[in-house]
């Protein structure tokens, strides 16, 4: 068996997307005999998934990761333990005694079931040229998918580069006494208008993360850091402490001919395109015509003030 570790220094680096190297190991028995670092040679998120396929790997152990890399990973027969964190070496000694638990998708969303990728009827994208030009567009049903990042649905993460959140990092981002530790977290979010948008209590299952690593958006976070286990506190959050302000120049169009597959996507519908490292871009369509339609990748989120209740169930570490 062979796992991977996404490595920096030492450690479990938390952005599977972002992470430069891998810690490969070569296991027999339930034991490790051999390892090697390899660059992942600066690809992003669903390439990443080719790199790893490519050196035949069984198992990737890492931090943060986004629905788009989870399906990729998936989609070529690599198990995943997410939600790793600390000295590699130790992390891949705890998987094989079975005492790693992953945490499935973890990174860009400030819970579970609401993230920028939320939708039913998902499509991706086969990628951009250097132009930016996009390769192909599917639906999720389409046997003939792309080859790069997939639709995610109502549970999927975001597939991006932690668009919204503070970008999941290997160094912590502000001090507190929970930072570093694994969090387990009940939540209820509502707008400014009372109108309930996520709630982990419906889903019967706390939010498990670490603290102060970016895998939540910072205002979360931040909240968790000084908690006490049994504590509630009630949180408002301003767009810039969330998912940030609305971003014109994130509207942009693309002729349809330029974008196959675009013919079948409507007006609300959410895709994924690809940059040209491979990495997922959940966009909503919001005007289409006969020869362009257009794309908002902003969040959807974005400019929104949030209200939160958050209850600190259990510290793993």
């Amino acid at each position: 068996m062979r796992i991977a570790v996404t490595y920096d220094n030492g450690e479990v680096f938390q952005h599977f997307g972002h992470t430069e190297s891998f810690k490969i190991y070569n296991v027999e028995d339930d034991k490790i005999v051999s390892s090697e670092v390899i660059s992942s040679n600066g690809q992003g998120h669903g390439a990443l998934a080719n790199v790893l396929a490519g050196e035949e790997v069984d198992v990737l152990i890492c931090g943060g990761i986004g629905g788009g890399a989870h399906q990729a990973l998936t989609d070529n027969g690599i198990k995943i333990c997410a939600g790793a964190s600390g000295d590699a070496d130790k992390a891949v000694e705890s998987f094989l005694k079975g005492e790693l638990e992953d945490s499935g998708i973890n990174c860009d969303h400030h819970g579970e079931g609401h993230t920028c990728g939320d939708h039913e009827d998902g499509h991706s994208c086969g990628g951009h040229d250097e132009e930016g030009r996009c390769g192909g567009c599917h639906s999720d049903e389409e046997e003939s998918g792309c080859g790069g990042c997939h639709g995610d649905d109502e549970e999927g993460g975001c597939g991006g580069g932690c668009g919204g959140c503070s970008g999941c990092h290997s160094e912590p981002l502000f001090e507190g006494k929970n930072v570093g530790k694994t969090c387990r977290v009940h939540y209820t979010g509502t707008f400014n208008d009372g109108t309930k948008f996520d709630s982990s209590y419906d889903r019967g299952e706390p939010l498990e993360f670490t603290c102060g690593y970016g895998m939540m958006i910072l205002g979360f976070d931040t909240a968790v850091a000084n908690m006490e286990k049994g504590e509630i506190v009630d949180v408002h959050l301003t767009p810039d402490e969330a998912y940030g302000e609305a971003d014109p120049t994130a509207i942009f169009d693309v002729e349809i001919a330029q974008l196959p597959g675009a013919e079948n996507l409507r007006e609300g519908e959410m895709a994924y395109l690809q940059d040209m490292y491979g990495r997922p871009i959940p966009v909503r369509v919001v005007k289409k015509d006969d020869t362009t339609i257009t794309f908002d990748a902003n969040h959807e989120m974005a400019g929104k003030e949030l209200n939160f209740k958050i209850e600190l169930v259990d510290i793993l570490d």
